[in-house]
């Protein structure tokens, strides 16, 4: 009888250890920690290890307490798990699916027992599922936590059971076991979740203390630059440093007006075509044409000031890799950049007011000794032979702007002009003189300057892209070696021009050998003889014109033009063959010669032209 009873005290001992070491080993689990699934998986397979179950499920409820869910499970066929989950879904509100024995020890808070399945109605919608895999019995033990029932403990037997009141006393231990390991686990990890939602909250803090760290350091060394005036390179210079990367900024025509390097490596200043429907409000990305190596994408922000594109910052790149601050920086330095060359606008402004008051004065016909020294002031050196460049739009200057010191497209012109200048030495002056600008392009005695005629076509060029595609032209006078020499080259000049253009010859550059006789003519330094004589020899004709109201004069310079043909100044004048046949008599008659005499041909011809050099003088 002792030895049975020592035999029955060590069986409970046993069965106490074993007890333990299961709730030991969900709260070393917790204690880890592990993971939610993994520690109800090792909830379930203790249950099963411990009551000999031949299955067991841990159902949780979801957020809204709509329905249960297996979470974890051991034993149980994950077939079977997939298919009450997806099909045969245990609810919590009303309906079949929310009468099961989860649901109600769930909302009673009390376990609910089916010893034999097939003979319990409310397990209906589960049992043939529940058959299919071989169950029949389950019980259904709440999960509670903090009190408040977060889910079941659900235990399958193959045979059926009768669940006694011990069994669900175990049970309902084991389970107050697993709802505190359930709680703890679920406080670690809304730790878990607040301590990575802080670290989160403290990477984002300082991404943004750095963030404010390098837009106060953009604006500082921006601003350094406007407040000392360090010009459009300082500014170029400042972008590199601050995005890491080449910076060029042109002028519309696409003449670099700085050009800042990074690492060693300088964006190519070879000016890029920018389309015509590109904005001018932002930042814009550019595939240039061409080949490969010249088709890197580059970034380009408008510089404007007011509504003129004055010049334009080239990175290498695309619009996207460019950070939003970065975009910042770059805007930034477009207004600087604005800033800047508003300064140099206005202070070439005054120097071209004041080479324009030395123009004025050096072409007056009689200039002082003292101009020399007062060209030197500004730089230029008089004693050197000049050339003098007219260059004009080939339309009229534009009437917006008319109050300003200049007329919009000569304010162009004088700073593409300015552009070309800059680049050579010894220094030119540029300035201007009415709707022409005027430039005195010096000779080296050594010949190591750029010609005026290369400057001329330089000048044009960059005219052609920086005024939006309108031509110019320009006349390169003789050389002028004496003060006195500049009035008569830049008569010569301007009357070159305006000849090129009444000739419909726009958008040339122009020398005197170009125009022939008329280059001859343009050099008399006295018109009188010229008005003189083309009075003379035309005075018959505009007398008749004026009595009768026939175009004599026009219709002798056309005939000239086409050959002395009296077919082709008919189709040039719309007139009848006839007619001009009778004109052509009219002519003769009043010279009193024959047009098929060569002395009558060359007399009008030269009358012609002569009027022709007067009119543009």
């Amino acid at each position: 009888m002792t030895e049975q009873a020592g035999a029955g005290t060590q069986t409970r001992h046993d069965e106490v250890r074993r007890w333990l070491a299961g709730v030991g080993t969900i709260a070393a689990a917790v204690n880890n920690p592990v993971a939610l699934p993994e520690l109800l998986d090792l909830i379930a397979r203790t249950a099963c290890e411990l009551m000999g179950y031949e299955g067991c499920g841990v159902l949780l409820s979801d957020e809204k307490e709509h329905a249960l869910v297996i979470s974890g499970s051991h034993g149980l066929s994950a077939e079977y798990v997939a298919r009450v989950n997806a099909e045969h879904t245990i609810q919590l509100g009303s309906g079949p699916l929310s009468e099961g024995p989860s649901s109600r020890a769930f909302r009673s808070a009390a376990p609910i027992p089916i010893g034999d399945l097939s003979a319990d109605p409310s397990f209906d919608p589960w049992a043939g599922l529940a058959w299919e895999y071989g169950y029949r019995a389950i019980v259904a033990v709440p999960l509670l936590v903090g009190g408040t029932p977060a889910g079941t403990l659900n235990c399958y037997r193959t045979v059926v059971h009768r669940f006694g009141p011990d069994e669900i006393g175990l049970l309902k231990t084991l389970a107050n076991q697993a709802g505190i390991a359930l709680e703890t686990a679920r406080l670690r990890d809304r730790e878990r979740d607040t301590i990575a939602d802080l670290e989160q909250l403290n990477r984002s803090l300082t991404e943004q203390h750095r963030l404010l760290e390098q837009a106060e350091q953009i604006h500082r060394e921006l601003t350094a630059v406007a407040l000392r005036a360090g010009g459009v390179q300082a500014v170029a210079d400042a972008l590199s440093r601050l995005l890491s990367r080449p910076v060029l900024v042109a002028d519309p025509a696409g003449q670099p007006l700085a050009n800042a390097q990074h690492r060693g490596v300088l964006l190519d200043p070879e000016p890029i075509a920018v389309p015509v429907e590109t904005t001018t409000e932002r930042l814009t990305e550019i595939v240039p044409s061409g080949d490969a190596r010249a088709a890197v994408p580059r970034i380009t922000a408008p510089v404007m000031l007011g509504d003129e594109l004055v010049a334009r910052l080239w990175l290498p790149g695309r619009l996207g890799d460019l950070a939003p601050l970065d975009r910042r920086a770059v805007e930034h330095g477009a207004v600087v950049s604005a800033l800047e060359l508003l300064r140099r606008r206005t202070a070439m402004d005054v120097e071209w007011r004041l080479r324009g008051d030395l123009l004025s004065d050096l072409l007056s016909g009689n200039p002082p000794a003292a101009l020399a020294v007062r060209a030197e002031t500004l730089g230029h050196d008089l004693s050197r032979p000049h050339s003098v460049l007219v260059v004009r739009g080939d339309r009229a200057a534009g009437e917006a702007g008319a109050d300003a010191p200049w007329p919009a497209d000569v304010r162009r012109l004088l700073g593409i002009a300015q552009s070309a200048a800059d680049r050579t030495r010894p220094r030119p002056l540029v300035t201007s003189s009415g709707e022409y600008v005027v430039l005195l392009w010096p000779h080296d005695a050594a010949g190591r300057e750029v010609s005026p005629h290369t400057a001329a076509d330089t000048i044009r060029q960059a005219a052609h892209r920086g005024l939006d595609g309108t031509s110019v032209s320009v006349a390169v006078s003789p050389r002028c070696t004496e003060l006195r020499d500049y009035a008569a080259g830049f008569r010569v000049a301007r009357g070159a021009v305006e000849l090129a253009r009444l000739r419909g010859g726009a958008g040339r550059t122009i020398t005197l050998p170009d125009l022939g006789v008329y280059g001859l003519l343009l050099q008399l330094e006295d018109p009188g003889e010229l008005i003189g004589f083309a009075e003379r020899v035309l005075a018959p004709l505009r007398e008749y014109e004026a009595r009768k109201g026939i175009s004599l004069v026009g219709t002798l310079r056309t005939y000239l033009d086409e050959g002395l043909s009296t077919t082709r100044t008919a189709t040039a004048l719309y007139l009848h063959a006839n007619t001009v046949a009778l004109r052509l008599k009219r002519i003769e008659e009043l010279i009193g010669m024959p047009l098929t005499q060569p002395e009558a041909l060359l007399q009008l011809t030269a009358a012609l032209m002569a009027q022709d050099v007067v009119d543009v003088g």
